[in-house]
């Protein structure tokens, strides 16, 4: 859905009025520390991988990734023209329960359920850094827990501009073991009891093929360290969605 905007001029507009709006009321405030949602959208055309934050992230593929890179960047105004302490999370692919609806997991399974057609993009061949949502909440605990100060030795010609001199970071939060979507699907069907009924599409304009995290920056700084399997997080879905959506 993300890819397919009826409406891009009004889509853009909500999410940036929307992420302003949260800073003002930080500044106002005086919060203490503002940890947002970013995404592995931003890397777009980037193709070195695993995606590290210092990598260039100045061609967004989608207007998603655009408006999530454009929040990175007010934030850092705010944490230099005000001090406000901020931290964007880069969340690679995240799934598990109570996600959203309009999610390849959800979709999926529904559709195995009801006997529809699931939608496969480039011909399966996609792979993803699934990353499930206990260990998404792990990272942003421990992310929001960090005393983020000014680096007055910050050197912006030489160093990770995923930093500044600024109360300013950026992290990247994935499981850096990426699955095959064929493989994913296969594990929905396992858990379900039942095959999908697939047809295969060319990719989607405005995806990427695949997506793998380097998360050795969170690791070392917050010890962060995702411990769920895709085996155990799809499993973990199923049981959660039959049990939730029994009629």
């Amino acid at each position: 859905m993300r890819y397919s905007i009826q409406n891009p001029e009004s889509y853009i507009k909500s999410n940036l009025i929307g992420f302003a709006n949260i800073l003002e009321v930080c500044r106002n405030f005086k919060i203490l520390h503002l940890t947002y949602a970013s995404t592995s959208s931003v890397y777009g055309a980037n193709t070195k991988q695993p995606f590290k934050e210092s990598h260039n992230v100045d061609h967004p593929l989608q207007l998603y990734a655009a408006t999530k890179r454009s929040n990175e960047l007010m934030a850092h105004s705010y944490s230099n023209l005000f001090n406000l302490p901020t931290t964007g999370l880069r969340f690679f692919t995240v799934y598990g329960p109570w996600g959203r609806p309009d999610m390849a997991l959800f979709i999926f399974t529904k559709n195995i359920l009801e006997n529809k057609f699931i939608k496969i993009f480039n011909k399966g061949n996609h792979i993803r850094d699934f990353t499930y949502i206990d260990d998404i909440v792990d990272g942003v605990i421990k992310a929001n827990d960090e005393k983020v100060k000014k680096n007055n030795n910050w050197n912006p010609k030489v160093d990770d501009p995923s930093n500044s001199r600024s109360p300013f970071k950026i992290y990247n939060i994935g499981n850096s073991k990426p699955v095959s979507l064929m493989k994913y699907i296969g594990l929905i069907e396992k858990y379900l009891g039942k095959k999908a009924k697939k047809k295969y599409l060319n990719l989607q304009k405005g995806d990427v093929p695949k997506t793998l995290s380097d998360i050795s920056k969170i690791k070392k700084n917050l010890k962060y360290n995702p411990k769920t399997s895709v085996e155990v997080g799809v499993k973990n879905f199923i049981n959660w969605y039959v049990k939730f959506y029994k009629k």
